[in-house]
């Protein structure tokens, strides 16, 4: 019988203890670059919200709430002749809400009244109103007078335009046209420039939750403009935080976006193929949602937060606070810019818009209440 081969002997599992300790040190330090990058991201997203922000009271002496409004106004458009639009009813996931039941709605005041009071507008038969949850709206009036309402729109959280005919005499809204489209995912605000023309903007690239948490908390800046029309829709800004608010100057030359996150206000010229060129920013210290055109003076009214991190963790004992900005001129070189109203909670919650007719100031929130002002 030939001798036993003798066997090679193994190395012990997970390699020598040096190559074992190098592996170690580089999962560690791996880890260590993971938790710093983690922490410099979440301190500058409280940064990016104004975690610590506080705001020092600006009074109106001629205001009250309006009645009728329980559960946010977060959008206003007023025509020409003194007939605001108000969008109600605003709901998100995760968004605090005062009636998480009740859909939204599109409500109407009349600011030429004596005593102006807000009346829901009735919608046309055939528009799933259970499901109607608008966000930014804009109007347009075309040639023969025809007045249209554009409504952002998140039926189950998804996301739509609509587009309404006002018919006054009715005080009602006939539903003419649904608009999606793939390159308006998250769209937030609207600003119409035609009867089926408009500038949106969206919030995030992502339409996913989960994905857009990941891009605010990673700072993407992959929000943007888009232009639609029913012959083309294209992309004509983009590297926002998250662009917000949006409007045309009564010129029809500019186009305003406000980058909440950032805390910017963006000029761009619109050009005759609707593409948009940045003139400048405006660096403002709050945190910027919609933007209302003052059309006899060019102002800029702006529904601010002083603090995000209250308005998204809400707590009615520390409740989020409003501010309504007022920017004359900012196309010149040194813009003139008032705080008109601020109030930490204890009236009004969550100022998202503030728009101005002929002496009057109405204010709303993304699911508080709204104020009426005679300035």
């Amino acid at each position: 019988m030939a001798p036993p081969t003798e066997l090679p002997a193994r190395p012990e599992r997970g390699g020598a203890p040096g190559s074992r300790a190098m592996g170690r040190l580089v999962a560690v330090g791996l880890l260590g670059i993971a938790l710093a990058l983690l922490g410099e991201r979440l301190v500058a997203l409280r940064n990016r919200l104004k975690a610590s922000g506080e705001v020092e009271s600006v009074d109106l002496p001629n205001c009250h709430l309006i009645k009728g409004i329980e559960a946010g106004s977060e959008d206003i458009d007023i025509l020409p002749n003194g007939l605001a639009f108000f969008s109600v009813g605003l709901k998100f996931p995760g968004l605090h809400s005062f009636a998480p039941d009740k859909p939204g709605g599109i409500l109407m005041m009349d600011l030429k009244e004596e005593k102006p009071r807000a009346r829901e507008l009735r919608i046309s038969r055939g528009f799933d109103l259970a499901s109607f949850n608008p966000h930014g709206i804009s109007t347009f009036i075309d040639n023969d007078d025809t007045v249209y309402l554009f409504v952002v729109n998140h039926p189950e959280f998804k996301n739509t335009v609509e587009i309404f005919k006002f018919e006054e005499a009715e005080n009602s809204l006939l539903h003419l046209k649904t608009i999606k489209h793939e390159l308006l995912p998250s769209v937030n605000d609207i600003t119409a420039v035609g009867p089926a023309h408009f500038y949106a903007t969206n919030d995030h690239y992502f339409s996913d939750p989960f994905l857009k948490y990941l891009e605010t908390y990673l700072n993407l800046r992959w929000a943007n403009v888009v232009y639609y029309s029913p012959n083309e829709v294209k992309a004509v800004a983009e590297g926002f935080d998250s662009a917000n608010g949006i409007n045309i100057s009564p010129d029809n030359k500019y186009i305003y976006v406000a980058d909440i996150l950032a805390h910017e206000i963006h000029v761009l010229e619109k050009h005759p193929n609707m593409n948009l060129t940045q003139l400048k920013v405006l660096e403002l210290d709050t945190l910027v949602d919609n933007l209302s055109i003052d059309p006899s003076s060019g102002d800029i009214w702006v529904g601010c937060h002083p603090n995000g991190q209250k308005l998204f963790v809400y707590d009615p004992n520390n409740p989020p606070s409003s501010e309504v900005l007022r920017i004359q001129n900012i196309l010149s070189e040194k813009p003139t810019v008032t705080t008109v109203y601020a109030n930490n909670g204890s009236v009004l919650q969550g100022s998202s818009v503030a728009s101005v007719y002929d002496g009057k100031l109405l204010i709303g929130t993304l699911y508080h209440r709204a104020l009426y002002c005679e300035l």
